[in-house]
């Protein structure tokens, strides 16, 4: 058995969690149906009333949002409460089209600051530990859900934000920082820079909670070694509040979502089925607690098992996998469905680091894709032909992965573009190749 951080919530008979729920969403089907226009006339469209919704047995007759309707309805068309009632907006980098603003009143920002507490408490920490919080700071939620989860559970918090290495690692050895929230792929760059200066015996750090960005199990194994820590999996979305959506425990089966706060759906991507507990499909998020910006049946475009299986730690909510892919993410690559996790997943397996960049192109109208591989800076080849043999054996064995060609270039150390934030996997070409037939 673990620590809680709300003991009589995380550990609540699963039946009384259900019941807690169908309250919950009651109540929240009749403030959006009464406060947002867009909710209202969605469920007039399908002919569906607030009086129609007496549990969580009736979830499925509510109607689907999506991105595109948050882009949609921006910046206020959502908004469940009196713009007096706002106390802070978060939002998303906006990177393909317009932003994702999310609003919060007081309650909504001590809900979401729980969340982010009872996943601290799952990795470990307590008012003891000292908290470097390395996610971006200002729109980007990492930084603000952490920050405010260690204040909430009173540890000292190091509100560093992304970039500095220097710094970073000079305040973990100065101020001893035993618990450490970034993206996984900085923690990876932390790593590679500690080694660099051989200072790791040097540091307090005992766990990390890494989001925002996938990653592997072997990327988790790697890290782990790196800081000589237990790494720790948080999952969220800007739209539903931020990372504490769903957080690991000592377990690293699967992460429990704060189901007092939060129903999970597995859906079939393509209709829209709801499909049962194990079997693999689309997550959607019902938030029932969250009022400013309160949505119902949102689709996430991530891939996902969710399972009720007992866990060890005591927590009775449910659990998700980690994101198989997203929906969304997924490139189609000579007709076959490709997601760069699986391709992380094979270079770590032959032993590299999770340091690559794809490039998806189209050539004489036939679709390309290639890898550049950074080879491990104490494994360098010898010589241009064992180059070549690496690179014929990571080609073999993503054709075994994905059934499609990837042109493999295995580059030195550093050549890969490193990100302080989310790092950018996918360079695809293809836009400008269609952009520039029809003479855009």
């Amino acid at each position: 058995m673990g620590s809680y951080f709300n003991p009589e919530i995380e550990t609540m008979p699963v039946e009384e969690i259900k019941k807690l729920q169908s309250e919950r969403l009651k109540e929240q089907v009749r403030h959006v149906y009464d406060n947002v226009e867009f909710y209202r006339e969605r469920m007039n469209d399908m002919g569906v009333k607030p009086e129609d919704i007496n549990g969580i047995e009736d979830l499925h007759k509510l109607p689907f949002i999506t991105k595109d309707d948050l882009r949609d309805q921006y910046p206020y068309g959502l908004l469940g409460v009196d713009r007096r009632d706002v106390v802070r907006i978060q939002s998303t980098s906006g990177t393909t089209g317009r932003r994702v603003v999310s609003f919060y009143t007081e309650d909504d920002i001590d809900l979401w600051e729980t969340c982010c507490a009872r996943a601290l408490v799952a990795a470990g920490a307590t008012n003891k530990d000292v908290v470097q919080v390395c996610y971006g700071y200002g729109l980007f939620t990492g930084g603000a859900g952490l920050h405010g989860g260690s204040h909430k559970l009173g540890s000292m918090t190091l509100p560093m934000s992304s970039g500095n290495t220097d710094r970073q690692i000079q305040f973990m050895q100065d101020l001893q920082s035993t618990v450490l929230c970034c993206t996984p792929s900085y923690a990876a760059y932390l790593g590679e820079s500690i080694a660099e200066r051989g200072v790791l015996d040097s540091l307090h750090l005992k766990a990390g909670i890494f989001g925002a960005e996938a990653w592997t199990e072997e990327m988790r194994h790697n890290i782990e070694k790196a800081l000589n820590i237990k790494a720790y999996d948080i999952y969220g979305l800007t739209e539903i509040s931020g990372p504490g959506v769903s957080f690991e425990c000592e377990e690293q089966a699967g992460m429990h979502i704060n189901e007092d706060h939060f129903i999970a759906e597995i859906i079939n991507p393509v209709t829209g089925e709801v499909l049962p507990e194990g079997e693999k499909g689309e997550l959607v998020f019902t938030c029932i607690t969250k009022k400013a910006f309160p949505l119902l049946r949102y689709r996430t475009r991530d891939i996902c098992v969710l399972s009720r299986k007992k866990c060890s730690c005591g927590r009775t909510h449910i659990r998700m996998s980690k994101p198989l892919g997203r929906s969304d993410d997924m490139m189609v690559v000579k007709g076959v469905n490709v997601f760069p996790s699986q391709i992380e997943a094979v270079l770590l397996k032959n032993g590299y680091e999770a340091n690559y960049q794809l490039v998806v192109d189209r050539v004489n109208n036939s679709d390309t894709i290639a890898c550049d591989v950074e080879w491990l800076p104490n494994n360098p080849p010898k010589n241009a032909d064992e180059q070549a043999r690496r690179e014929k054996k990571l080609v073999s064995d993503l054709k075994g992965m994905l059934g499609i060609l990837v042109k493999v270039n295995l580059v030195a150390p550093k050549t890969v573009p490193r990100s302080e934030g989310k790092a950018v996997r996918v360079i695809d070409n293809r836009k400008l190749y269609e952009d520039s037939k029809i003479g855009k």
